[in-house]
């Protein structure tokens, strides 16, 4: 499989004729309906998470609600942190065509974008990552307060309507060619309603009622949505401006260890960004990270192969040897 290094340098130049092959993927332009639709998506799951703590103490939440929730998280979650992230953009291992499908799949039903754009937008953040070029540094105005302040929020949401759009055919030219993950990018929309509809009917089937169809919607989409994307989120702006640093990168990436859990072990960001394709992102004794986990028993079942499990002497060729870890400064990124 061709690894994201690889398809950064190696890559064609993109056309100028943005009506070619990338015109089909989803996700070219940021304006008008596209602009309103995500804002609708970034204000709606967190009015129903803000929301949610009056309806739990006043009305109560089942079980049921629970599982909805839980259950579709981490589907979604695992195949953002697997499909879309390791896979997809670093290369981390190889997978069965099945299995590859899959993991596109549940990675869009995390609402999180189309799967091209996502892995174009992530491979230009490790080429230019806390430098100019970075599409969500928390760093991009400055390193005073109210800059940082101005980046964190920058890194977590403002970026995502920035109309300068990352080149998909030079980021992602091998996602651009598999017919299969370009019609999955394509078909973004569909994939979304799938993933806000599930929940909700799982629940009025299961209590044959409007009611148990109303609040498997409410906790196991909205809730649920919301919750994901601000976890997500936060890798980009919190795992970029505080946590520890114990191996070598060349950008300000940190280990945040109270997001691993519902970042899937994605918040072991310096070990990422210090070994972008290693497999294995959380690689200390009690690091938890479910996506390695997950990985290691499709290996066994001979759904994927080729896994690029860190060594233990490549763990330690990456670690500072300094004292607190890299504290080497890059100048800060120009504001657009």
């Amino acid at each position: 499989m061709t690894t994201s290094s690889d398809v950064i340098e190696d890559a064609p130049k993109a056309n100028d004729d943005t009506t070619t092959t990338s015109a089909t993927l989803g996700g070219e332009k940021k304006r008008s309906i596209e602009q309103i639709a995500l804002l609708l998506f970034i204000t709606v799951p967190f009015v129903a998470l803000v929301a949610a703590v009056p309806l739990a103490w006043g009305w109560g939440v089942s079980w049921l609600d629970l599982g909805l929730m839980v259950f579709f998280y981490f589907l979604g979650c695992h195949g953002i942190t697997i499909g879309f992230h390791r896979y997809f953009t670093h290369g981390s291992f190889k997978a069965k065509r099945p299995l590859r499908i899959a993991l596109a799949v549940a990675g869009s039903m995390a609402v999180e974008g189309p799967i091209v754009r996502w892995v174009a937008d992530h491979r230009k953040h490790h080429k230019f990552s806390d430098a100019e070029g970075d599409p969500h540094s928390p760093w991009r105005f400055g390193e005073t307060l109210p800059a940082l302040m101005k980046g964190l929020w920058w890194a977590h949401i403002g970026w995502m309507f920035d109309e300068e759009q990352t080149p998909q055919d030079k980021y992602a030219p091998d996602l651009v060619k598999d017919p299969a993950i370009r019609a999955i990018s394509r078909q973004f929309i569909y994939w979304t309603m799938l993933s806000l509809a599930l929940p909700g009917l799982i629940g009025g089937l299961v209590t044959m009622s409007w009611w148990g169809a109303f609040t498997g919607f409410f906790w196991g989409s909205l809730v649920r949505v919301a919750l994901l994307h601000h976890v997500t989120w936060s890798i980009n702006s919190i795992c970029h401006a505080v946590g520890k640093r114990p191996f070598k990168s060349r950008d300000r990436s940190g280990n945040v260890w109270w997001l691993a859990v519902l970042s899937c072990g994605e918040s072991w960001h310096n070990l990422h960004h210090a070994d972008p394709t290693s497999a294995r992102h959380g690689v200390e004794r009690g690091q938890i990270d479910s996506s390695a986990r997950l990985i290691r028993w499709f290996e066994m079942l001979g759904w994927a192969y080729d896994v690029r499990w860190p060594s233990r002497s490549r763990i330690d060729s990456r670690r500072n040897t300094g004292e607190g870890g890299s504290r080497r400064r890059k100048e800060p990124v120009k504001a657009a």
